[in-house]
């Protein structure tokens, strides 16, 4: 298993549908996702994109970009689609 990140993202609606999504704490961190089914792949794909960038320029990772301990709780959130 790899690490796990918890991150705050936020969600703008797009004026043509689906979301373009950002993270507070990590500049530089942006994606769009059309559906609910696509948002933890294209998320997944930007924070390694962004990963990658850092090393690439030798720079160190955010402070706050530090993985989850796989042995202790944590709370998050999720979205859920429930037909009407």
């Amino acid at each position: 298993m790899g690490n796990l990140y918890k991150l705050p993202l936020v969600f703008e609606p797009a004026e043509e549908g689906g979301w373009t999504i950002t993270c507070p704490i990590l500049p530089g961190f942006i994606t769009e996702a059309d559906s609910l089914e696509e948002i933890n792949e294209n998320v997944q794909d930007a924070l390694e994109a962004l990963v990658e960038g850092y090393h690439e320029i030798g720079q160190p990772l955010p402070e706050v970009l530090k993985p989850l301990s796989i042995t202790t709780p944590f709370v998050t959130e999720t979205l859920l689609e429930l037909a009407a």
